[in-house]
């Protein structure tokens, strides 16, 4: 097997996540006791057994996906202590996985970082009202053009034929109702706090680099293919421009799949709750074969 660990992102989250991976792997639980002394409150208790409203906002759900998702690779590892991978990545919080799995930092840095991220765009999606939309086997060059003239972004190129935009919910609207006269039938509003990943998201990412600049975080052991630019750093320099610029640019999740792809991989294996990644993976590369570690199941 020649694998690349991807890592899931937010909105993947569901009431239950990783309890079981705890409860069978000391690897994993360990992580879990980490998370909850590094925080200061048990997110564990809230990944287990919710409750649902807030695990979903964006100041709790980002820490708790990325507790998950490590502790997913930590029985992982337990178990397959032989399998290495070319290549990691993530989908937008999933990239502070990747780069835990690849040795930028340790778990308890991540974290931090990773609390932080969450409440400057907790922050953010306060401030102003925003809005996302996933369109669904439309022509790309017909939804940049849309998006130029409703002065939107594109956040997701998350697989061919998927593309999600965002920006001031007003002009979301407004380029959901273009869409749809110019033949685009399938855009659909997601249910998100705010616009992620579009230049609403500015003052976070700027915001953010004061952090990372007081962060431990050197280049990683194995390649981390970042969302901003599809490739991996070359200097740390370039990796905290990378992190910074991710909070508002787009994800170029295709490119980076295909990329690392082109080591050689054979096989995707995704960490973290739900199926997401490898679902996109069917539809962009389905000659790679997709396994996630979301439950004891998958360690098989």
């Amino acid at each position: 097997m020649k694998p690349i660990f991807v890592f899931s992102g937010q909105g993947a989250q569901a009431v239950g996540m990783g309890q079981d991976l705890c409860e069978a792997s000391p690897a994993a639980a360990a992580i879990f006791a980490e998370a909850d002394k590094v925080l200061g409150w048990k997110v564990s208790e809230l990944c287990f057994h919710g409750p649902e409203e807030k695990l979903t906002e964006s100041i709790f759900c980002q820490p708790a996906i990325y507790t998950m998702s490590c502790a997913a690779l930590a029985a992982y590892r337990e178990k397959h202590p032989e399998v290495k991978p070319l290549a990691c990545a993530g989908l937008s919080l999933g990239e502070y996985g990747a780069l835990y799995a690849g040795g930028a930092f340790s778990f308890a840095d991540g974290l931090k970082l990773v609390a932080e991220r969450a409440e400057l765009m907790d922050k953010a999606c306060k401030e102003s009202e925003g809005a996302m939309a996933s369109v669904l086997g439309g022509d790309a060059d017909i939804i940049r053009e849309v998006c130029a003239e409703c002065d939107i972004d594109i956040a997701n190129y998350n697989s061919p034929g998927q593309i999600v935009i965002s920006g001031a919910a007003d002009k979301v609207a407004n380029a959901i109702a273009m869409l749809k006269e110019r033949g685009l039938r399938k855009v659909i509003p997601l249910k998100v706090a705010g616009a992620y990943h579009s230049r609403m998201m500015a003052k976070s990412g700027k915001a953010l680099k004061a952090v990372l600049n007081n962060s431990t975080i050197n280049l990683p052991e194995i390649p981390v293919y970042h969302n901003f630019s599809a490739k991996p750093s070359n200097s740390q320099d370039e990796l905290l421009a990378n992190l910074e610029r991710q909070v508002a640019g787009s994800v170029r999740w295709v490119e980076c799949v295909t990329a690392m792809a082109e080591l050689g991989a054979d096989t995707m294996i995704e960490f973290g709750p739900g199926n997401v990644l490898t679902g996109l993976l069917k539809r962009t590369i389905p000659e790679i074969k997709g396994i996630n570690i979301n439950n004891v199941d998958g360690l098989n």
